[in-house]
Protein backbone atom coordinates (compact mmCIF):
# COMPACT_ATOMS: atom_id res chain seq x y z
CA UNK A 1 0.00 0.00 0.00
CA UNK A 2 1.47 2.97 -1.02
CA UNK A 3 1.62 6.73 0.71
CA UNK A 4 -0.43 8.26 -2.17
CA UNK A 5 -3.13 6.07 -1.32
CA UNK A 6 -2.78 6.19 2.50
CA UNK A 7 -2.84 9.85 1.97
CA UNK A 8 -6.11 9.90 -0.33
CA UNK A 9 -7.39 7.23 2.01
CA UNK A 10 -6.85 9.74 5.24
CA UNK A 11 -8.58 12.53 2.92
CA UNK A 12 -11.89 10.46 2.35
CA UNK A 13 -11.99 9.23 5.58
CA UNK A 14 -11.97 13.01 7.01
CA UNK A 15 -14.52 14.06 4.62
CA UNK A 16 -16.71 11.02 5.84
CA UNK A 17 -16.30 12.07 8.94
CA UNK A 18 -18.53 15.94 8.47
CA UNK A 19 -21.02 14.06 6.41
CA UNK A 20 -24.14 12.54 7.93
CA UNK A 21 -23.30 8.73 6.99
CA UNK A 22 -21.28 8.68 10.31
CA UNK A 23 -24.29 9.49 11.78
CA UNK A 24 -26.32 6.99 9.95
CA UNK A 25 -23.76 4.35 11.44
CA UNK A 26 -24.51 5.13 14.95
CA UNK A 27 -27.58 5.42 14.42
CA UNK A 28 -28.05 2.27 12.44
CA UNK A 29 -25.91 0.16 14.81
CA UNK A 30 -27.72 0.97 17.84
CA UNK A 31 -31.01 1.29 16.88
CA UNK A 32 -31.99 -2.17 17.11
CA UNK A 33 -30.22 -2.47 20.58
CA UNK A 34 -31.75 0.35 21.78
CA UNK A 35 -35.23 -0.78 20.83
CA UNK A 36 -34.83 -4.40 22.49
CA UNK A 37 -33.94 -2.86 25.90
CA UNK A 38 -37.01 -0.36 26.04
CA UNK A 39 -39.02 -3.61 24.66
CA UNK A 40 -37.03 -5.91 27.40
CA UNK A 41 -37.63 -3.37 30.30
CA UNK A 42 -41.55 -2.16 29.48
CA UNK A 43 -42.22 -6.29 29.24
CA UNK A 44 -39.22 -8.37 30.95
CA UNK A 45 -40.74 -11.81 30.47
CA UNK A 46 -39.62 -11.36 26.78
CA UNK A 47 -36.30 -11.33 28.02
CA UNK A 48 -36.83 -14.13 30.87
CA UNK A 49 -37.92 -16.45 28.16
CA UNK A 50 -34.71 -15.82 25.98
CA UNK A 51 -32.70 -16.64 29.37
CA UNK A 52 -35.04 -19.60 29.53
CA UNK A 53 -34.00 -20.87 26.39
CA UNK A 54 -30.68 -22.16 27.45
CA UNK A 55 -29.04 -20.51 24.91
CA UNK A 56 -29.34 -16.99 25.87
CA UNK A 57 -26.60 -15.14 23.79
CA UNK A 58 -27.26 -17.12 20.69
CA UNK A 59 -30.75 -16.34 21.61
CA UNK A 60 -30.49 -12.97 21.81
CA UNK A 61 -28.17 -12.73 18.71
CA UNK A 62 -30.92 -14.34 16.38
CA UNK A 63 -33.49 -11.75 18.11
CA UNK A 64 -31.74 -8.97 17.41
CA UNK A 65 -30.62 -9.53 14.05
CA UNK A 66 -33.82 -10.06 12.67
CA UNK A 67 -35.34 -6.80 11.66
CA UNK A 68 -31.57 -5.76 11.12
CA UNK A 69 -30.76 -8.57 8.46
CA UNK A 70 -33.98 -8.08 6.43
CA UNK A 71 -34.78 -4.17 6.66
CA UNK A 72 -32.17 -2.17 8.60
CA UNK A 73 -28.62 -3.48 6.75
CA UNK A 74 -29.76 -3.12 3.23
CA UNK A 75 -31.70 -0.05 3.91
CA UNK A 76 -28.65 1.73 5.89
CA UNK A 77 -26.21 0.29 3.41
CA UNK A 78 -28.16 1.96 0.33
CA UNK A 79 -28.28 5.74 2.53
CA UNK A 80 -24.50 5.49 3.49
CA UNK A 81 -22.85 4.64 0.16
CA UNK A 82 -25.29 7.14 -1.25
CA UNK A 83 -24.32 10.06 1.02
CA UNK A 84 -20.68 9.33 0.78
CA UNK A 85 -20.38 9.40 -3.05
CA UNK A 86 -22.53 12.64 -3.19
CA UNK A 87 -20.16 14.84 -1.12
CA UNK A 88 -17.98 15.32 -4.28
CA UNK A 89 -21.25 15.74 -5.74
CA UNK A 90 -23.00 17.76 -3.52
CA UNK A 91 -19.80 20.77 -2.87
CA UNK A 92 -18.97 19.93 -6.75
CA UNK A 93 -15.48 18.95 -6.09
CA UNK A 94 -15.48 15.96 -8.64
CA UNK A 95 -13.65 18.64 -11.12
CA UNK A 96 -10.97 19.75 -8.66
CA UNK A 97 -10.34 16.09 -7.05
CA UNK A 98 -9.49 14.60 -10.94
CA UNK A 99 -7.63 17.31 -11.78
CA UNK A 100 -5.41 16.62 -8.70
CA UNK A 101 -1.98 14.42 -8.94
CA UNK A 102 -4.14 11.65 -7.39
CA UNK A 103 -4.41 8.20 -9.52
CA UNK A 104 -8.00 7.33 -10.49
CA UNK A 105 -7.48 4.15 -9.03
CA UNK A 106 -6.42 5.42 -5.76
CA UNK A 107 -9.52 7.86 -5.38
CA UNK A 108 -11.79 4.60 -6.04
CA UNK A 109 -10.63 2.12 -3.65
CA UNK A 110 -9.96 4.77 -1.46
CA UNK A 111 -13.46 5.59 -0.82
CA UNK A 112 -14.52 2.15 -1.38
CA UNK A 113 -11.98 1.27 1.67
CA UNK A 114 -14.15 4.18 3.49
CA UNK A 115 -17.05 1.96 2.82
CA UNK A 116 -16.14 -1.40 4.11
CA UNK A 117 -14.92 -0.23 7.02
CA UNK A 118 -18.09 2.02 7.73
CA UNK A 119 -19.99 -1.51 7.68
CA UNK A 120 -17.23 -2.52 9.94
CA UNK A 121 -18.04 -0.23 12.72
CA UNK A 122 -21.67 -0.45 12.11
CA UNK A 123 -21.34 -4.14 13.06
CA UNK A 124 -19.07 -2.89 16.14
CA UNK A 125 -21.82 -0.99 17.61
CA UNK A 126 -24.62 -2.92 16.39
CA UNK A 127 -22.38 -6.11 18.63
CA UNK A 128 -21.85 -4.19 21.70
CA UNK A 129 -25.56 -2.57 21.92
CA UNK A 130 -26.71 -6.23 21.65
CA UNK A 131 -24.41 -6.83 24.61
CA UNK A 132 -25.88 -3.99 26.52
CA UNK A 133 -29.15 -4.58 25.57
CA UNK A 134 -28.88 -7.76 28.16
CA UNK A 135 -27.32 -6.04 31.30
CA UNK A 136 -29.47 -2.90 31.26
CA UNK A 137 -32.61 -4.57 31.91
CA UNK A 138 -30.93 -7.01 34.24
CA UNK A 139 -29.54 -4.03 36.32
CA UNK A 140 -32.26 -2.58 36.65
CA UNK A 141 -35.18 -5.14 37.27
CA UNK A 142 -34.55 -7.48 40.15
CA UNK A 143 -36.12 -10.25 38.84
CA UNK A 144 -34.39 -10.50 35.68
CA UNK A 145 -30.60 -12.62 36.26
CA UNK A 146 -27.96 -11.23 35.08
CA UNK A 147 -26.70 -12.76 31.92
CA UNK A 148 -23.39 -14.36 33.06
CA UNK A 149 -23.23 -17.29 30.38
CA UNK A 150 -20.73 -18.23 28.33
CA UNK A 151 -20.53 -16.29 25.21
CA UNK A 152 -20.41 -18.62 22.08
CA UNK A 153 -17.56 -16.47 20.66
CA UNK A 154 -17.21 -19.16 17.71
CA UNK A 155 -20.95 -18.46 16.88
CA UNK A 156 -20.78 -15.18 17.13
CA UNK A 157 -17.82 -14.22 14.98
CA UNK A 158 -18.84 -16.85 12.22
CA UNK A 159 -22.78 -15.32 12.22
CA UNK A 160 -20.97 -11.73 11.93
CA UNK A 161 -18.40 -12.63 9.35
CA UNK A 162 -21.48 -14.32 7.21
CA UNK A 163 -23.58 -11.11 7.60
CA UNK A 164 -20.35 -9.17 6.90
CA UNK A 165 -19.88 -10.90 3.30
CA UNK A 166 -23.66 -10.71 2.75
CA UNK A 167 -23.75 -7.15 2.61
CA UNK A 168 -20.65 -6.49 0.40
CA UNK A 169 -22.67 -7.15 -2.65
CA UNK A 170 -24.53 -4.48 -1.61
CA UNK A 171 -22.08 -1.58 -0.98
CA UNK A 172 -20.67 -2.19 -4.35
CA UNK A 173 -23.39 -2.26 -6.23
CA UNK A 174 -24.69 1.10 -4.28
CA UNK A 175 -21.49 2.33 -4.70
CA UNK A 176 -21.09 1.68 -8.28
CA UNK A 177 -25.02 3.21 -9.37
CA UNK A 178 -24.18 6.18 -6.69
CA UNK A 179 -21.32 7.55 -8.76
CA UNK A 180 -23.32 7.59 -12.06
CA UNK A 181 -25.67 9.85 -10.79
CA UNK A 182 -25.41 13.48 -9.81
CA UNK A 183 -29.13 12.76 -8.43
CA UNK A 184 -29.16 11.46 -4.93
CA UNK A 185 -32.99 10.25 -5.39
CA UNK A 186 -32.16 8.39 -8.15
CA UNK A 187 -29.18 5.71 -6.66
CA UNK A 188 -31.29 5.68 -3.02
CA UNK A 189 -34.56 4.70 -5.40
CA UNK A 190 -32.79 2.27 -7.08
CA UNK A 191 -31.07 0.79 -3.45
CA UNK A 192 -34.50 0.84 -2.30
CA UNK A 193 -36.04 -0.62 -5.43
CA UNK A 194 -33.56 -3.74 -5.04
CA UNK A 195 -33.89 -4.17 -1.54
CA UNK A 196 -37.70 -4.25 -2.08
CA UNK A 197 -37.67 -6.44 -5.03
CA UNK A 198 -35.05 -8.63 -2.76
CA UNK A 199 -37.66 -9.45 0.06
CA UNK A 200 -40.64 -9.90 -2.34
CA UNK A 201 -38.67 -12.48 -4.21
CA UNK A 202 -37.23 -14.43 -1.30
CA UNK A 203 -39.16 -17.69 -2.08
CA UNK A 204 -38.37 -17.74 -5.63
CA UNK A 205 -36.23 -20.89 -6.21
CA UNK A 206 -33.17 -18.27 -8.22
CA UNK A 207 -33.19 -16.43 -5.11
CA UNK A 208 -29.41 -16.49 -4.85
CA UNK A 209 -29.25 -14.46 -7.67
CA UNK A 210 -30.52 -11.64 -6.00
CA UNK A 211 -27.66 -9.99 -4.13
CA UNK A 212 -29.59 -7.61 -2.05
CA UNK A 213 -31.82 -10.19 -0.74
CA UNK A 214 -28.28 -12.16 0.95
CA UNK A 215 -28.69 -10.77 4.67
CA UNK A 216 -32.29 -11.17 4.86
CA UNK A 217 -31.89 -15.06 3.41
CA UNK A 218 -29.00 -15.63 5.09
CA UNK A 219 -31.21 -15.00 8.53
CA UNK A 220 -34.50 -17.23 7.80
CA UNK A 221 -32.22 -20.21 6.86
CA UNK A 222 -30.10 -19.82 10.27
CA UNK A 223 -33.00 -19.04 11.93
CA UNK A 224 -34.90 -22.13 10.72
CA UNK A 225 -31.55 -24.48 10.57
CA UNK A 226 -32.25 -24.95 6.59
CA UNK A 227 -29.33 -25.90 5.01
CA UNK A 228 -28.90 -23.43 2.10
CA UNK A 229 -28.97 -24.34 -1.37
CA UNK A 230 -26.37 -22.50 -2.51
CA UNK A 231 -22.95 -21.20 -0.79
CA UNK A 232 -24.02 -17.26 0.05
CA UNK A 233 -20.45 -16.65 1.00
CA UNK A 234 -18.96 -17.50 -1.86
CA UNK A 235 -22.04 -15.59 -4.56
CA UNK A 236 -21.81 -12.92 -1.83
CA UNK A 237 -17.55 -12.82 -2.47
CA UNK A 238 -18.17 -13.05 -6.41
CA UNK A 239 -20.64 -10.54 -6.60
CA UNK A 240 -18.57 -7.67 -4.84
CA UNK A 241 -15.65 -8.51 -6.66
CA UNK A 242 -17.57 -8.33 -9.76
CA UNK A 243 -19.60 -4.89 -9.37
CA UNK A 244 -16.32 -3.53 -7.45
CA UNK A 245 -14.26 -4.16 -10.65
CA UNK A 246 -17.65 -2.80 -12.96
CA UNK A 247 -17.39 -0.03 -10.96
CA UNK A 248 -14.10 0.55 -11.59
CA UNK A 249 -14.01 0.33 -14.97
CA UNK A 250 -17.44 2.78 -15.12
CA UNK A 251 -15.81 5.56 -13.46
CA UNK A 252 -12.17 5.19 -14.98
CA UNK A 253 -14.07 5.36 -18.62
CA UNK A 254 -16.82 8.06 -18.00
CA UNK A 255 -14.21 10.04 -15.87
CA UNK A 256 -17.08 11.21 -13.38
CA UNK A 257 -18.03 14.96 -14.00
CA UNK A 258 -18.97 16.99 -11.12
Amino acid sequence: MNNSFINCFSAEWIKKRRSFSSWLVLAGGLFVPVVSTIIFLVYPKQLMAIHNSGHFWEGLFQKSWQLMAIMLLPMGIVLAVSLITQLEFKNNTWKQLHASPVSFSNIYFSKLLVLILMLLQLFVLFNAGIWISAWIPSLLISEIPLPVYTINFSYILRENATYFLCSLPMVAIQYLVSLQFKNFLVPVGAGLALTIGGLIALTWKYIYMIPSSYTALYFLQSKDNIAPAHDLQTWSLGYFLFFSLLGYWLYISRKVKG
